[in-house]
């Protein structure tokens, strides 16, 4: 089988060279980064006025939960989930959540509890060149290290298949090892290290995963 040729892309508004909506949305796409949640996020750091109540399972409880397709209806309740995962400044706006869930190339889904309420999400964009890309996945705190990171990882590779995806993209922090391990447990492997790729001036590293 021949081998597919894959460029990476570090300036994210090139995809607009592909797309109708240029002016509307580039100051969006030039914010959008691939993250993992952060390691030493505070459970308790939501920011805002709001105050919610948070499902903590007990000490080896098991929890079940149910993935599903994640919308522009669950687009308030992503985006202050997204507030407390990103408490480094990689958090994004709440205007990008809504381009990334109303694009026709979007393939996301959220992880949510018996109850309904939201834990984790994931959102995947099908690129221009017909590869996959994972922009984001994040974990709720309290819900980490369950699992959940790598049913959701799951859930977008089995979308971008649907949508005839063979090559999938992500990039994550060089200094997030345990990340890191989950993406080479699911067969993603490091192709480029990415120099100062992040707002705080941290490298990424971008790993890639046939498909096929």
């Amino acid at each position: 089988m021949e081998e597919k040729q894959f460029l990476p892309f570090t300036i994210y508004y090139s995809l607009f060279t592909f797309l109708p909506l240029v002016t509307c949305f580039m100051a969006v796409l030039k914010k959008i980064r691939s993250r993992f949640w952060s390691q030493g996020d505070d459970p308790d750091g939501d920011k805002g006025e709001e105050q919610r109540v948070h499902v903590v399972p007990a000490q080896g409880q098991q929890l079940r939960y149910d993935v599903r397709p994640l919308t522009v209806a669950q687009l308030d309740e992503c985006w202050r989930l997204d507030q407390r995962c990103f408490i480094d400044g990689e958090a994004y706006s709440r205007e990008t959540f809504e381009y990334l869930l109303t694009a026709s190339e979007s393939v996301s889904y959220r992880a949510v509890t018996p109850s309904g309420h939201m834990v984790g999400f994931i959102v995947g964009l099908v690129e221009p060149d017909h590869t996959g890309h994972i922009t984001t996945v994040g974990v709720a705190p309290e819900h980490r290290r369950r699992g959940v990171a790598q049913r959701m990882m799951q859930k977008v590779e089995d979308g971008f298949r649907r949508r005839n995806v063979r090559l999938v993209r992500l990039e994550v922090r060089s200094v997030n090892t345990g990340a890191q391990r989950l993406y080479n447990k699911l067969g993603y492997a490091v192709t480029q290290r990415l120099p100062r790729y992040y707002s705080n001036g941290g490298d990424g590293l971008l790993m890639v995963k046939s498909l096929d």
